[in-house]
């Protein structure tokens, strides 16, 4: 058994926030069908290379498994006919068009609520339904004009983005939360509701204690590189082969990572002896610290101050990220049918995520999807 079993959702959402925030509902046990342009299907199949062994690109199969495939061409009466049918009798529908769009092809909230009063529907945006409607929804330009860019990479630079589209992948974190809770409203009052959700506003949320410094205090946060505003010693430190990150979030811990690195001395300084202490005198207690970390390599500086209870670590590449998952027991891969996959990271101990169904051919499924609609 899984959590959404009996959950029908129409995906009319493509490219990455929309088919991730689906893709975690299908692996809780929604059935998520994946409505797509015929010939052509959701942008990432074409999104390559890389491509996986079997010719898809892997941008898609990153987030369509669990689910399947109808291409409708929603200019086409038919095929929209189709559509409308499967949007009333789903219990969700998600979509990220411009805003407007599902409306002026029936599909929009109310039009549809007056066939399934209970009907979840989710819009994501890239601004808004408002003023911002017009505006495009990509990632590299909300990560720009939502602040992101401008704390990310070194001092003084033009700006770096993060290295994914972690601005989509957080707003369709923030989609998946709020189907969810329209859901418990349904369960309990029978009533649906519509959620809209924006890469704008998810973006100012995901930047937490930097926005709160801008909202509550005035203070407009600047890029710092590694360096964490407001901690030290909490960044990018030397070891004597590669870099290590070293993140001492409290007075203990720095106390303990002096005793690890033999600079008692450094513990005793009563300027750094509070964190705001250590933020004043950065530098040069960084300059200090990496003189000691020059003495070890990062594997031997990681097992002695994990031992002390020193937050650390050397900076990974991907492979070695999935290693260290593997040695810990998080099973972070699966295979769906010889398709490696990322695993849901979410562990539920009544009702775990499911790996039913590979990422869909572009349109295998339409029988089996007019069949459940009768037609």
């Amino acid at each position: 058994m899984t959590a959404l079993d009996g959950l029908l959702v129409a995906d009319f959402s493509r490219v990455l926030a929309g088919p991730y925030a689906t893709m975690l509902l299908a692996d809780l046990g929604a059935e998520v069908v994946k409505v797509e342009r015929p010939g052509a299907g959701d942008d990432t199949r074409h999104w390559g290379p890389p491509y996986a062994p079997g010719g898809e690109a892997t941008y898609y199969l990153a987030v369509n498994r669990n689910k399947r495939s109808i291409a409708l061409d929603l200019r086409d009466e038919a095929d929209l006919e189709v559509a409308r049918a499967l949007a009333a009798r789903a219990d969700v529908v998600v979509d990220n068009f411009k805003p407007g769009t599902m409306e002026r092809l029936g599909l929009g909230h109310e039009t549809l609520r007056a066939l399934n009063p209970g009907l979840v529907s989710c819009s994501v945006t890239g601004f808004g339904s408002g003023e911002g409607a017009a505006l495009p929804g990509y990632d590299l330009i909300a990560q720009a004009v939502g602040g992101l860019m401008s704390v990310t990479g070194e001092p003084g630079g033009e700006g770096t983005k993060a290295g994914v589209a972690v601005v989509d992948v957080i707003t369709g974190l923030h989609a998946a939360l709020g189907i969810l809770a329209a859901l418990r409203h349904r369960d309990r009052t029978g009533e649906g509701q519509h959620v809209e959700v924006s890469l704008l506003s998810s973006v100012l949320s995901a930047l937490a204690n930097h926005s709160s410094a801008y909202a509550a205090a005035g203070v407009v946060p600047r890029a710092m590189g590694n360096r964490h505003p407001s901690v030290v010693p909490y960044e990018v430190f030397q070891a004597a082969d590669r870099p290590i990150v070293i993140a001492a979030g409290n007075d203990r811990q720095f106390v303990a990572l002096c005793e690890v690195l033999e600079r008692p001395d450094l513990a005793g300084d009563a300027g750094y002896a509070t964190n705001a202490g250590r933020v004043a005198a950065r530098d040069r207690l960084v300059d200090e610290l990496n003189k000691a970390l020059a003495a070890r390599t990062a594997d031997e500086w990681f097992e002695l101050l994990t031992a002390a209870g020193v937050p650390c670590g050397p900076i990974n590449d991907l492979a070695a990220a999935f290693a260290l998952a593997g040695e810990l027991g998080l099973e972070p891969k699966v295979e769906i049918d010889g398709v490696g996959q990322v695993a849901n990271p979410i562990r539920l101990g009544v009702t775990p995520p499911a790996y039913r169904l590979p990422p869909p051919a572009l349109g295998q499924d339409g029988d089996w999807v007019r069949g459940i609609l009768g037609g």
